[in-house]
């Protein structure tokens, strides 16, 4: 049986203008994540009523939240909630090769459930989020799929899987296509995928945010993630927030993604 795929809102009476799709990070589910991810609030400054909640605050978008699949983890030897097996959550350099069947197997999963939300609305109307793994996934897919067209990505408490590889590309390549097709062929298992937009691709705005006490993913591993973003073209808002742990920050970072989400709410 497929995992299940949690859908919340838009409220009840509210037209449906945007998506956002939210990965959860590993050995969680959909319905767990959605369930935290909503008693996060922002401050009262944000709210434009006593209901301080993204759900509260973003009453037009419609929720989506795919299940990882169950994985046979190599290391601890049991299956669990992934979107690809790995090693080391705190080095993902450590054996990174583990990553890749998973990591092919999600991103086709989590593009078809975009496919499907385009056809309820236009792609720029998309954010594409995740935390931890849902993100380092979500990413993966983004260069994969080189076109890019989203709304934006938001990302808490993650990082970028391949990173030494993608830094010795940028290191190779002088201009921005064969970088970007090089790029690409990391995390793309089949050639029919299309070649990558490299403008388009890089128009798409990412949001980073990371704690300082996250015990889980090291602050310096989200770091270089965005320096490669950087890097590579990328518009890439970042924050560092002093608590909040393997976790948004509350009320400040759920304010900046509000933030994020508003500037790039796109009317058209």
């Amino acid at each position: 049986m497929e995992p299940s795929t949690h859908i919340c809102g838009p409220a009840e009476g509210q037209p449906h203008t945007h998506t956002i799709i939210f990965l959860h990070g590993r050995d969680s589910d959909a319905h767990e994540f959605a369930d935290e991810l909503f008693e996060s609030e922002g401050s009262t400054d944000s709210a434009a009523s006593e209901d301080r909640t993204l759900p509260g605050l973003l009453p037009t978008v419609r929720w989506v939240f795919p299940t990882a699949p169950l994985l046979h983890s190599q290391r601890f030897d049991t299956a669990m909630s992934q979107w690809f097996d790995m090693w080391a959550v705190e080095d993902p350099e450590v054996n990174s090769e583990l990553q890749r069947p998973g990591l092919h197997r999600s991103i086709h999963a989590v593009l078809a459930i975009i496919e499907a939300e385009t056809k309820l609305v236009p792609k720029n109307r998309i954010f594409l989020c995740g935390i931890s793994q849902g993100f380092a996934t979500a990413l993966s897919l983004l260069l994969g799929e080189g076109q890019g067209g989203f709304a934006g990505l938001i990302g808490l408490c993650s990082w970028l899987p391949f990173s030494s590889e993608v830094e010795a590309k940028i290191g190779e390549h002088t201009s921005h296509a064969p970088l970007f097709s090089s790029i690409q062929a990391l995390y793309c298992s089949e050639s029919v995928m299309q070649s990558p937009l490299p403008n388009q691709l890089k128009a798409t705005p990412i949001f980073l945010g990371h704690a300082l006490d996250d015990a889980v993913v090291p602050l310096e591993n989200a770091r270089r993630m965005k320096n490669a973003l950087s890097l590579l073209g990328f518009n890439v808002q970042w924050h560092e927030y002093e608590d909040g742990g393997h976790w948004v920050n509350e009320p400040q970072g759920v304010d900046d993604l509000l933030a994020f989400i508003k500037e790039n709410w796109e009317q058209s």
